[in-house]
């Protein structure tokens, strides 16, 4: 067996800059801050308002644009308007109406997941702080 020589050219130079990006550092740190779910190690309690913030601002806003949508569809089929700005706001009207509705359903789902996640982690460190008592007896 034999080994295939590289040209120079195909050959990276570990002091190039593409080198540093085709290693990229595992540290700790850089894991921690690069995941996408809240840390690890934080075992800090939360404030309802830091758990749920998310939501109510979803909500709020779905309800908002939902009311205005509806306000504007009323005004189209109440008020005497000319006949173009009456088409205009008979087609805006039901499009805020629905994007409104489609944020508030977003925002009333996303409260069970976030309660079935907070009752999966009480379940975990539950088991985590049994398996730790029970291993170092």
């Amino acid at each position: 067996m034999t080994m295939e020589v590289l040209p120079k050219a195909l050959e990276v130079d570990e002091k190039s800059p593409e080198s540093k990006d085709l290693l990229p550092s595992q540290t700790a740190s850089s894991l921690c801050i690069s995941s996408r779910s809240e840390s690890v190690w934080t075992t800090t309690p939360r404030s309802n308002w830091e758990i749920y913030r998310k939501p109510i601002i979803i909500m709020s806003v779905g309800s908002a644009t939902l009311l205005f949508g509806v306000a504007i569809t009323c005004l189209a089929y109440v008020l005497n308007l000319n006949p173009k700005t009456t088409t205009a706001l008979k087609m805006i009207g039901p499009a805020f109406l629905s994007l409104g509705l489609m944020t508030l359903v977003c925002g009333l789902v996303w409260v069970p997941i976030i309660k079935k996640k907070q009752k999966q982690r009480q379940k975990s460190s539950f088991f985590q702080s049994l398996k730790f008592f029970i291993l170092n007896r």
